[in-house]
């Protein structure tokens, strides 16, 4: 079976690392894919994608380490998931990144915590919005665009509203392609 390898890059919540798994693992076994957990890698690799101007960590630096590790163990893609806070030029923060070539994505969880926002910590709430932004860039990652519709997963997320109000699934127009997608990738 082919693989989406799981990878927690520092500390990062087991029930949150196990919701992203059971969903991911749950939705893509109909495509023959499997999740396979991988050990915590540590942040010290990812030192230089930190801006210290900006107390953030540069997204795109963390694809090619990825990208490496996932041609060591023969994955089909690769889905990091971190604590820390992440951003791309030009933006303020994103909730994650994924690269198709690379077939690589990382998620940031930092922006997801209710906490983040003032209120009261919340781990349902968090597992719901991080399973929704790992559908949303494995989904990029198997050549998906964002998507029009407000509540499709590949919806952009602008703000947390925007994460809240989509669903965890890809409408029937993205479901449709992501199945083309993964017929040729596979």
């Amino acid at each position: 079976m082919t693989m989406i390898l799981t990878i927690p890059i520092g500390r990062v919540d087991r029930t949150v690392l196990e919701a992203i798994a059971d969903f991911v693992d749950n939705y893509y076994s109909r495509f023959g894919l499997g999740v396979k957990p991988f050990p915590e890698i540590p942040v010290e690799p990812f030192s230089r994608a930190f801006n210290p101007l900006r107390g953030q960590y540069l997204g795109r630096v963390f694809l090619p380490t990825l990208t490496g590790i996932e041609k060591r163990v023969r994955g089909t893609a690769v889905l990091g998931v971190t604590e820390l806070d992440l951003y791309e030029e030009g933006l303020n923060f994103i909730f994650g990144l994924a690269n198709s070539t690379l077939r690589t994505a990382i998620v940031s969880i930092h922006r997801l915590k209710p906490e983040f926002y003032g209120r009261e910590p919340d781990k349902e709430l968090l597992k719901e919005r991080a399973v929704k932004e790992a559908m949303h860039e494995l989904g990029h990652v198997f050549g998906l665009g964002h998507c029009p519709n407000p509540r499709c997963v590949m919806h952009f997320s602008n703000s947390i509203l925007d994460t809240d109000f989509k669903s965890s699934l890809y409408c029937s127009a993205c479901e449709e392609k992501l199945s083309k997608n993964l017929g040729v990738l596979l």
